[in-house]
């Protein structure tokens, strides 16, 4: 079985191996860059188009067991880039999700409310929730050149992290580059601009931890200041 295993192991890094030489290839060659992303996305549009969208995506993409995505969320998502759902976890209605810049990830037993939008680069864990309303996005565009619009400035990007057990209320905004620690809350409304520890529930915009929890007493506390 193990050396099962090691051969399973070997051939996996393989075609990752090769799957990311051809990727570093094309990002190499602006012109076969520009025809494959017209092969795949139209002009001016972030979806792909329906041959990716029926065809190629379902052999790239990882869904697990149970994985609902709902019909009337938009999936933006690429096949250059990874998306992966896992076993029991849903995406609701009204949502975006977009790979595009990098890579989303969702655990299992996860929840994806109503009208989110997810921009990767994300990893986003087990059992989490994330409410209605919420921006989660992994990139940014550059503004300083003021004799350039911003629109046409290069997009930055930094991965943003939702680890176990946490809970994203309504309406808020998770920005680039932030970690959310495991078992903790952002309230509704919130902005998020710097990660936040385990353990912890964060509020406000931008958003300061106002408990966390004391193992030693068993309790949330007010952090001191």
């Amino acid at each position: 079985m193990l050396k099962e295993n090691k051969v399973l192991y070997g051939k996996n890094q393989k075609e990752n191996n090769k799957a990311m030489g051809l990727k570093e290839t094309i990002k190499g060659n602006p012109l076969l860059k520009k025809i494959i992303h017209r092969m795949l996305i139209p002009a001016g549009e972030a979806r792909p188009r329906l041959w990716v969208k029926w065809f190629v995506n379902p052999f790239i993409h990882s869904y697990g067991d149970g994985a609902k995505v709902r019909r009337r969320t938009r999936m933006d998502v690429l096949p250059f880039n990874k998306f992966s759902l896992g076993h029991r976890s849903t995406i609701e209605d009204f949502c975006t999700v977009n790979n595009g810049v990098g890579d989303v990830e969702i655990g299992f037993n996860t929840l994806i409310g109503m009208s989110n939008v997810i921009i990767g680069p994300i990893n986003i864990g087990n059992n989490v929730i994330f409410a209605q309303n919420v921006v989660a996005s992994g990139l940014n565009h550059e503004y300083r050149d003021i004799n350039l619009p911003i629109s046409e400035q290069k997009i930055l990007v930094s991965p943003i992290v939702i680890e176990d057990d946490c809970w994203i209320a309504a309406n808020s905004v998770i920005t680039a580059g932030v970690t959310i620690g495991r078992h903790s809350v952002v309230a509704a409304g919130s902005v998020v601009t710097k990660s936040i520890p385990p353990y912890s529930v964060a509020a406000g915009n931008p958003a300061k931890v106002i408990k966390t929890y004391d193992p030693i007493n068993g309790m949330w506390v007010k952090p001191n200041i």
